[in-house]
């Protein structure tokens, strides 16, 4: 007799006889001769009691269809079978109406859900092509059924779903000293440690390429100018000895000799050991400038995961106060204002200028001249972004300025906004340690589904009874997404764990990697809170002091209980800013066909992302600052600030240290400034007019219009979805 019911997700229900009975009437109501239910009684019960204990869906059809074979009436069976292979068909329609628009390489929200993938290739059609069959499995064989409903039904996201199958995690931020110093191994081949500023360079692109291919995320380098400053000066050594080597004199008192800055200066009028010095400065900022510039050539052109999209880099620096390191951010970013190839911008690595009073913010600080030039570059080139070691939440208690390794109690971030720093199980540092994995919910669908309530106050109670239960079944996702990812080997992941992840050293190839993953973080991510707030109130958080005071609560909330779940589950629990890309369109369409169009809800293609304050409301920069600036320290898993600058910003520094200073007086913890930058592909002409079709100079209509999607750049608006190119249309400026 049937007891149970395999499902085709792989769930376990009870039988249920009415659906046998409910599919034969179907077949029946379809034929000339009409319905027996004398028969369907009749062939139902045969089922049941015939059957064994546990069955599959598709094994009690072959018996459905035996048993009319076996009847009068085969007129049915024959409906029934056809209804089955319809089924079946229909089943495969979706998977092939998807594959048919990637192997048509159609623009639309499957090709362009990544903006710097490039789905028309071979490769990255292959990418989405796997990408777009494992999600159903991951749906049906490694997410609870509670989990499956919320993101069927517009709660939730799993972001980088397509991975979960392989346990990896999201990114990390590489201890580079590590393999500079002790060389590494990536599964095949082993690299020998650094002796030169060129070699450090390329291995640091290695390493980035190579844990690229082995995670999800992206990846980061936390203190670039530390990391690298050591080979400068074994570089300024080898040019010592070329020139004994070339004299036959001993300048061996030089190797050692204290340099207060590598500038280039002529030779003229220098004699002795001072002419030597200088001579050996020159040749040494020289190949500096070259390994800069190889090093961000090199990161806009390897590709990764399957040869399809070049690395999601981002490189911190700022601190290092050394002539070494002032040498290597210097020339970073010398190079990034002139471009590469032509004069493109880069659009990796992301860079992120870590400013700290005492360092580099007043014109008093050692590297104030490098923090004008960094302003300076990014009026041009968009990078670097701004990240504020001032905020009260950026701080640590053990960073001492005469420290050589200070750089470990720093924060540093992805570029996109991801931030690693807070640790239950051991440093609070960023080096070593990243995400594991993060998932957002739709907080406007909750608000939505409360609009009905015509009490104010008992309208936001029933949204946070909902918020509630929606963040007890996120936690729990990524909580058993974890406990996946830790029945992963270290072998499965050659540089990863074995080099860059923190306690990785204590793993043999044959371990799990259970022991050391606890000391990355989990992101409870959420978008839309503008939204959320206006179907709350009829406002939001930057028209109305009442919905600002909302938000504040509602993230608070969030925030409070992640730190809950940390208690719960034992984990490095944070809540994020989600930089929405693909996402911030899909919940949109899916809650305005659940819904309809409401005003200033769901009437725009997008949803604002995280707790920005939308793109369309005008407000000045300052004012923007105000409202944004208190979700900062309650986004402890990544957050960013964005100002919307007017006229060319190559002309106005200025413009950029003035954004700097709002961060440092509001609180702000990481922030960038946009800006129009176009560039003619023919001629180089470069200007900041908005809408151009056609470049000044030459006419060409062969233009690159760069523009900022979320975190990172983009080289052309080509790849961005609907959603996001409606909402670069809506930005406005801040004055």
């Amino acid at each position: 007799m049937i007891q149970t019911v395999v499902k085709r997700d792989g769930r376990i229900v009870g039988f249920n006889e009415e659906k046998i009975i409910t599919a034969i009437r179907k077949a029946m109501l379809h034929t000339d001769k009409g319905e027996d239910m004398s028969l369907i009684r009749q062939i139902t019960d045969h089922i049941s009691f015939r059957g064994d204990a546990q069955m599959t869906v598709e094994a009690i059809q072959d018996m459905v269809e035996l048993e009319l074979m076996k009847s009068s009436r085969k007129d049915v069976a024959q409906k029934y079978i056809a209804y089955r292979n319809q089924r079946r068909i229909a089943r495969k329609a979706k998977t092939r109406d998807i594959f048919q628009e990637i192997i048509n390489i159609q623009s639309n929200d499957v090709t362009r859900e990544n903006a710097n993938m490039n789905a028309d290739t071979p490769a990255g059609m292959m990418m989405k092509f796997a990408s777009e069959t494992t999600k159903p499995f991951v749906d049906d064989f490694l997410l609870s059924e509670d989990v499956v409903d919320a993101v069927r039904h517009n709660y939730l996201h799993i972001h980088d779903k397509d991975y979960y199958p392989t346990k990896s995690l999201t990114c990390c931020q590489h201890p580079l000293d590590n393999i500079l110093i002790n060389g590494f191994n990536a599964g095949h081949g082993e690299s020998r440690p650094a002796k030169r500023i060129e070699t450090a360079s390329i291995i640091a692109c290695i390493s980035m390429e190579t844990a690229q291919n082995e995670m999800h995320g992206g990846q980061a380098i936390p203190a670039f100018d530390f990391y690298l400053a050591p080979y400068v000066r074994t570089s300024f050594i080898e040019e010592i000895k070329a020139i004994e080597e070339l004299t036959g004199a001993d300048y061996s008192h030089l190797y050692n000799k204290e340099v207060e800055d590598y500038i280039s200066q002529p030779l003229d009028f220098l004699s002795g050991d001072e002419r030597i010095m200088q001579h050996a400065i020159n040749k040494t900022v020289a190949r500096v400038h070259q390994a800069m510039e190889a090093f961000i050539h090199n990161m806009n052109t390897i590709h990764s995961r399957g040869g399809n999209q070049v690395v999601f880099s981002s490189i911190n620096y700022g601190t290092d106060t050394s002539a070494e390191g002032r040498c290597i951010m210097r020339e970073l970013l010398n190079s990034t204002y002139r471009g590469v190839g032509n004069g493109e911008t880069a659009i990796f690595p992301i860079q992120i200028w870590k400013k700290k009073r005492g360092v580099s913010y007043l014109p008093t600080d050692r590297n104030y001249d490098l923090y004008q030039l960094a302003c300076k570059v990014t009026a041009r080139r968009f990078f670097p972004n701004f990240l504020n070691l001032d905020a009260t939440f950026n701080q640590s208690e053990e960073w001492r300025a005469d420290d050589p390794k200070r750089y470990i109690h720093e924060v540093a971030t992805m570029g996109c906004r991801t931030r690693v720093y807070e640790n239950r199980f051991g440093q609070k540092t960023s080096v070593g340690r990243g995400n594991l994995s993060f998932s957002t919910i739709n907080i406007v669908r909750l608000a939505i589904e409360c609009m009905e309530v015509a009490d104010k106050e008992q309208r936001i109670a029933m949204f946070f009874a909902k918020l509630d239960n929606l963040l007890e079944i996120t936690a729990r996702q990524l909580h058993e997404r974890m406990e996946f990812q830790k029945t992963a080997f270290a072998k499965q992941f050659p540089l990863l764990m074995s080099s860059l992840w923190l306690g990785c050293d204590k793993l043999k190839p044959g371990d799990t990697i259970a022991p050391v993953i606890n000391q990355g973080t989990l992101g409870i991510g959420f978008i839309g809170l503008a939204e959320c707030l206006v179907a709350l109130t009829g406002k939001h958080h930057g028209e109305s002091e009442e919905a600002q005071e909302l938000g504040v609560r509602i993230v608070t909330y969030m925030r409070d209980r992640a730190n809950d779940f940390s208690e719960q589950y034992q984990h490095n629990y944070s809540v994020l800013a989600t930089p929405a890309e693909g996402l911030s369109g899909r919940f949109t369409r899916g809650d305005r066909k659940r819904f309809g169009v409401i005003e200033g809800v769901t009437d725009r293609d997008y949803y604002t992302n995280s707790n920005h304050v939308p793109v369309y409301y005008k407000c000045s920069a300052r004012r923007k600052a105000e409202i944004e600036a208190p979700y900062h320290d309650l986004t402890r898993g990544g957050h960013i600030f964005y100002v919307e600058i007017d006229g060319d910003a190559t002309h106005n520094p200025e413009a950029i240290m003035r954004v700097v200073d709002m961060m440092d007086q509001y609180n702000i913890g990481y922030g960038s400034v946009n800006h129009n930058r176009n560039r003619c592909l023919d001629c180089g002409h470069e200007n900041s007019a908005k809408n151009l079709q056609e470049c000044p100079k030459c006419g060409s209509k062969n233009l690159d219009k760069l523009q900022r999607i979320t975190g990172y750049l983009v080289g052309t608006t080509d790849r961005w979805n609907k959603a996001k190119l409606s909402e670069l249309n809506d930005r406005v400026i801040h004055e």
